[in-house]
């Protein structure tokens, strides 16, 4: 059987509190959407160069830049 507190479950509890935190107000609401959509594409795009750096590993210029350099 769940946990049940005074005010209701415990997820409804956290719900609820969700719902106060970030909800509620427009302004916390949208910079949370914004915030999250940033983190979100920084980490997608992260994680899709280091695949792709992975899969074309010793094809790619900074990996034969130094045999073709005249320095």
């Amino acid at each position: 059987m769940p946990f049940k507190s005074a005010n209701g479950t415990a997820a409804n509890k956290f719900a609820r509190a969700g719902y106060n935190t970030i909800v509620k107000r427009n302004s916390i609401f949208l910079t949370t959407i914004f915030v999250s959509a940033f983190a979100v594409e920084m980490a997608f795009d992260t994680i899709s160069d280091r695949i792709w750096d992975n899969i074309n590993k010793g094809r790619q210029w900074k990996d034969i830049a130094a045999k073709y350099s005249d320095e």
